[in-house]
C-alpha cells in the first residue's frame, strides 16, 4: 500500500456572504472524486482534510482550484497544508495561544513570503491594540478587542493580487491538526 499523507485543504471566500457556494457535501465529493481518502469537512467555510499520497502541496492546491472552478463555474484560492505542515505552523505562533482566546487569534496562510502581503508596508501602531507577527508562510494576528471593527482584520482580508491569502481563527487550526491526526 502506497504511504499516505494527512492534508488541510484551505478554500478562499467560499460560503460568504451568499457567494461561491460550495456545498460541503460536494466539496467531500469532488475530493473523493480526485482520488482523495479520508475526506471530511469542517463548518461551512472552506475547510477539508484528506489523506493522498505525498505529493507537493502547491500541486495538490492547483488540480484543487480547476476541479472547483469545473465543477462551480468560479475561481477561488485554494492551499494545502500537509498535517507536518500545519504541525510546523501552529508552533511557529508567538503568541502565547494557550492562553488566549481562539476566536481572537488568527492566521493567515499565504502561498508567498508573508512580507509580500500590503499589511507588512503599514505602520503596526496605527492598529493598536491589534498586533500582528510573520511566520514562514504566514502571518499571526490577536485581536483584544475581538475582530469586528479592526483595522488590522480589514487590512489583512484585502485580497492579493498576485497571491493566495486565506485565514483561520485560532479554533479552527487547532481543529484541522485534530482532524488530519
Amino acid at each position: 500500500m502506497t504511504d499516505q499523507t494527512a492534508y488541510a485543504a484551505l478554500l478562499r471566500g467560499v460560503n460568504v456572504g451568499g457567494h461561491n457556494k460550495v456545498p460541503m457535501a460536494e466539496l467531500r465529493a469532488l475530493l473523493t472524486e480526485l482520488g482523495h481518502g479520508d475526506v471530511r469537512t469542517y463548518l461551512q467555510s472552506g475547510n477539508a482534510v484528506f489523506t493522498a499520497p505525498p505529493r507537493p502541496e502547491a500541486e495538490l492546491a492547483a488540480e484543487l482550484e480547476r476541479a472547483i472552478a469545473e465543477r462551480f463555474g468560479f475561481d477561488i484560492g485554494c492551499l494545502v497544508l500537509s498535517r507536518a505542515e500545519l504541525r510546523a505552523v501552529a508552533a511557529r505562533c508567538p503568541f502565547p495561544a494557550a492562553e488566549l482566546d481562539p476566536a481572537r487569534l488568527l492566521v493567515v496562510f499565504l502561498d508567498v513570503p508573508p512580507d509580500r502581503h500590503p499589511v507588512c508596508r503599514a505602520d503596526p501602531a496605527r492598529f493598536a491594540p491589534d498586533e500582528f507577527r510573520l511566520g514562514e508562510h504566514e502571518i499571526f494576528a490577536y485581536f483584544p478587542g475581538g475582530m469586528g471593527r479592526s483595522k488590522l482584520g480589514q487590512a489583512l482580508s484585502t485580497p492579493g493580487k498576485d497571491f493566495t491569502a486565506t485565514a483561520r481563527n485560532w479554533r479552527t487550526v487547532t481543529r484541522l491538526l485534530e482532524l488530519t491526526a
